[in-house]
């Protein structure tokens, strides 16, 4: 999907980035936005039926296995998005938005991708303290969590940062790239859509839990506004990315520290 090549400055110029159409008016029928609100019903569904069943999944049938279903379940919304896109005479590149004409570029969006990580590491963090997520109650609710879909071992983390990377991109382009854009067209205020769509990406995690569902949306926000302010979901997917990586990562480390007794 990389392009360095000079000619494709001129395509940047002329292809509209991704949640900034609040002037811009609906294209074509607005029946695109029933299929954007089916669409959006069926993932808030989908996320409160299992919000019981992810642990027990991992635990019956493996990690393994639950990893690779969600790897599924994203490529599947992915091509329901996908349809979405195609009903409302969007392209996918344009969907994304921006594109990396030099190795510049790249390291660019790197660079604000791990800067972004870092700083989303603080909110998140600030918020469980804020919300008393560190205490004991929540504290067990988050061991029993690690103990359920966690990784134990050097394969199953390699899964489950394959798995991360995936989630990432999909996610970007589902909620900030399609929602937020068509919420952001509907409502005529790409700040709103950008909102709307963090609601709902909270919504669509109804297995975390009320504070933890509130976290996300935090999160969902800030992961719109830099598509806003950047014009492409570029660092965000990397940001995404590298956030869920890292969590997997420690969730293995946490599990080990535990089971050897350094923390209780």
């Amino acid at each position: 999907m990389t392009d360095f090549s000079p000619d494709s400055q001129t395509a940047v110029a002329a292809s509209t980035p991704p949640a900034t159409l609040e002037s811009a008016p609906p294209r074509g029928s607005n029946l695109h936005y029933i299929y954007t609100f089916l669409l959006a019903a069926l993932i808030v569904f989908l996320s409160f039926a299992g919000a019981d069943q992810q642990g027990a999944i991992a635990q019956k049938r493996g990690h393994v296995f639950f990893y690779l279903v969600t790897i599924g379940s994203e490529f599947f919304l992915l091509g329901l998005t996908y349809l979405g896109i195609r009903f409302s005479r969007m392209r996918f590149r344009e969907v994304i938005g921006g594109r990396w004409n030099t190795v510049e570029d790249f390291l660019l969006d790197v660079a604000i991708a791990v800067g972004f990580w870092i700083l989303l590491l603080g909110v998140v963090a600030g918020i469980a303290v804020a919300l008393h997520l560190n205490q004991p109650g929540p504290m067990d609710e988050g061991r029993k969590t690690i103990q359920a879909i966690g990784p134990k071992n050097g394969a199953e983390l390699a899964l489950f940062i394959f798995m991360s990377t995936v989630a990432g991109f999909v996610e970007e382009i589902i909620y900030r790239g399609y929602f937020q854009r068509q919420f952001s067209t509907l409502l005529r205020n790409a700040w709103i859509g950008m909102i709307a769509s963090a609601i709902l990406f909270g919504l669509s995690h109804g297995y975390e839990g009320a504070k933890r569902m509130f976290i996300i949306f935090v999160m969902g926000a800030m992961f719109g506004a830099l598509a806003i302010l950047r014009k492409s979901l570029r660092p965000g997917m990397m940001g995404h990315a590298i956030f869920d990586s890292v969590s997997g990562v420690g969730l293995m480390l946490y599990d080990k520290l535990q089971k050897s007794g350094a923390i209780k």
